[in-house]
């Protein structure tokens, strides 16, 4: 199993800037990408950003250019600059990995609310 908690978070005006950080404890070897999504109220969890133990990275069109994601050489934590942030980015962040030899998202950090005032 692996545990997964993010920091971070907060409340910050239109244009600003927040770190997220998401530290990963457990079976930290089997893991093959890590990943943040964010839930806005009312809405359905959407995928933000994904980079892969290789290296790759992919990021939603909503924030490309706007937020990148960053690991350490471990791959034991994965991190989410936000700057120019808007309200439509607020929302509650989720931390989550994917295993190798599995398909989607297998754990799930317990999230960490972004709140961008206009």
């Amino acid at each position: 199993q692996v545990q997964l908690v993010e920091s971070g978070g907060g409340l910050v005006q239109a244009g600003g800037s927040l770190r997220l950080s998401c530290v990963a404890s457990g079976n930290r070897l089997s893991i093959d990408a890590m990943g943040w999504f964010r839930q806005a109220p009312g809405k359905e969890r959407e995928w933000v950003t994904t980079i892969t133990r290789r290296g790759n990275i992919n990021y939603a069109d909503s924030v490309k250019g706007r937020f990148t994601i960053s690991r350490d050489n471990a791959f034991t934590a994965v991190y989410l600059q936000m700057d120019s942030l808007q309200p439509e980015d607020t929302g509650v962040y989720y931390c989550a990995t994917s295993l190798i030899r599995t398909t989607g998202w297998n754990y799930w950090g317990q999230g960490t609310q972004v709140t961008v005032s206009s």
